[in-house]
């Protein structure tokens, strides 16, 4: 018998355990500004929060670049909103947040998709995608102490959130560090980051970023015309 795992609520257990001792640190894989905006206003009240920006997907560089702009000027608001906090004497609504900017590695992103460039999105390619980006992400992460690792990627509708989450515990016992549980969409967290993104102008894109998805996208908006 399959037992269904509640991602949130094991987040939830996860976050009550840190409420009276010192943050720790968390390695944040984000695919986009969009997609982590809820995320970061979210999990900084509980960890002090490295974003790590690694996108092999993206297949144009001119959209990576586009993407990752966007990441850092999101970060960058949130760090002036929290400062004009404390230099008011307010209470905080979290910490600081850093970004680590990855490589733009499109070579190893095709290298995996070899021979699954026919899945729909939504497939195993979407699942070597992940397991490259998360392990990235885990290797990092251990190397520089930090004591969890996590992806904004369970946030999206389209993302399959029990895969994510079963690459993340492969990748934890392997590397031996902690991986945080999510399923972001939760608790209306993408309807939170949509509004986050009006908010704050972000660049909202339609398709994952790589040229399979893209090339999906303006297949199925053809058919609509």
């Amino acid at each position: 018998m399959n037992v269904v795992r509640n991602y949130q609520k094991e987040l939830d257990k996860i976050l009550t355990g840190l409420e009276n001792g010192e943050p720790p640190k968390l390695f944040l894989h984000s695919c986009c500004a969009p997609c982590s905006s809820y995320v970061l206003e979210y999990l900084r009240q509980y960890f002090k929060i490295t974003v790590f920006y690694y996108n092999p997907n993206i297949s144009m560089e001119q959209e990576y670049r586009k993407r990752v702009e966007e990441q850092k000027r999101l970060i960058s608001a949130y760090n002036e909103n929290l400062d004009k906090e404390i230099s008011d004497g307010r209470e905080t609504t979290g910490y600081l947040i850093d970004i680590v900017e990855g490589d733009y590695e499109p070579e190893y992103f095709y290298q995996i998709a070899k021979g699954l460039e026919q899945c729909p999105e939504g497939g195993e390619r979407c699942f070597a995608c992940y397991e490259l980006r998360l392990k990235k992400t885990a290797e990092a992460a251990a190397k520089s102490g930090f004591d969890y690792f996590a992806t904004t990627l369970t946030i999206s509708p389209l993302k399959n959130a029990v895969k994510l989450n079963e690459i993340g515990e492969q990748l934890a016992n392997e590397y031996n560090i902690c991986w945080l549980p999510s399923d972001f969409k939760k608790r209306n967290g993408y309807k939170r980051s949509i509004e986050l993104s009006q908010e704050y102008g972000l660049y909202r894109q339609d398709y994952c970023g790589c040229i399979y998805s893209k090339m999906e996208r303006e297949s199925v908006k053809k058919d609509r015309e």
